[in-house]
């Protein structure tokens, strides 16, 4: 997957809130908002986990948004029904936005197959499910993984699988799975790390509040930012909190942007915008009529601007030398000028 500007993905998730029209509501906002990129995630939560009332099958109680709820009561509120799929993906490709998402097991491939997906996502916490990633790779089509909660050796297992299938088209994003994300914990520089060691597209899953910790990112060499998207945080749900609003999104797409176009190259050169500021640099003018033979002084030799005369750098070794001819006010100093 060749990226030429970052790709901006605004993540829905659960922010529909199980009402249709509120989804086709995000997908319109989210392209309004200018992202590169919707994403669902297509799941049950029968394929998620079983519905036991057990301690294990709980979120610990002191998670900051879902403790103690049963893993299968909350995936069962977040999840987006198949059936939505098509229309929602249908609204982004009339706008040339790439919709895609995240299948959470082998029954979710087969039916984003369906649909042509054209390409996929692996959530963090399913990134050591290599039979999945295997699956996904095989499509050959362009794969992201996230590597929240991965080691090392995880990122290298799934890369070795996505590399056996074939699949040239693996990009992998920071992440930090904990919601909301605390930027302290984002070590934006893995993304170097990444990038070097397995040569691929890097970026970021961001779940921190606001875009500071996007836009480090992207200066750090981030081609891909995911942020969760929803219309209001006010409106609650499961991910309402570490969504980012319309607004918000539309800033990150802006700012972002600006942020990768400055990053440039790293060949030094003065740039054509600036020749107006160079040639209004300070230089050598002489300030003060003066006649041939007068002494050259710091009272008739200034460092002034614009930049018509010598460089300032030769004003020490002039001073003290005589001027070879008569100059009026305002001529731009030569070197030439004086004489010993």
């Amino acid at each position: 997957m060749k990226i030429q500007e970052p790709m901006f993905i605004a993540e829905i998730s659960a922010n529909h809130l199980g009402n249709f029209k509120r989804a086709k509501k995000l997908v319109k906002a989210a392209i309004d908002a200018g992202a590169t990129a919707v994403k669902f995630q297509t799941y049950t939560a029968s394929t998620m986990t079983i519905d036991i009332d057990s301690p294990e099958f709980r979120i610990s109680d002191n998670h900051n948004l879902w403790g103690g709820r049963k893993l299968f009561d909350l995936y069962d509120e977040a999840h987006t029904p198949w059936e939505w799929h098509k229309e929602l993906f249908d609204m982004c490709l009339n706008e040339h936005v790439i919709p895609f998402s995240t299948p959470f097991d082998l029954s979710a491939v087969d039916f984003l197959e369906t649909l042509q997906v054209p390409m996929y996502k692996i959530a963090s916490m399913e990134s050591s499910d290599l039979p999945l990633i295997q699956r996904v790779a095989e499509t050959g089509k362009p794969l992201i993984v996230s590597t929240g909660v991965t080691t090392w050796q995880e990122i290298e297992e799934l890369v070795d699988i996505v590399d056996l299938s074939g699949n040239k088209n693996l990009s992998l994003l920071v992440c930090t799975s904990s919601y909301p994300a605390n930027p302290i914990d984002s070590h934006l520089n893995r993304i170097k790390t990444l990038k070097k060691h397995f040569k691929v597209n890097v970026g970021l899953s961001d779940h921190t509040l606001g875009i500071g910790v996007s836009l480090a990112a992207i200066g750090l060499g981030a081609t891909i930012i995911e942020k969760h998207f929803t219309l209001s945080r006010s409106d609650g749900g499961p991910d309402g909190a570490f969504s980012l609003e319309p607004d918000e999104f539309k800033n990150l797409v802006i700012e972002g942007s600006n942020a990768f176009k400055a990053l440039g190259n790293s060949e030094w050169s003065i740039q054509v915008s600036e020749n107006e500021s160079r040639r209004l640099r300070r230089s050598l003018y002489i300030v003060q009529d003066v006649k041939v033979g007068d002494v050259i002084s710091s009272e008739n030799l200034r460092a002034i601007r614009p930049n018509g005369g010598c460089p300032p750098k030769f004003l020490p070794s002039l001073l003290g030398k005589k001027f070879r001819n008569d100059y009026s006010r305002g001529t731009p100093m030569d070197v030439n000028f004086a004489i010993d």
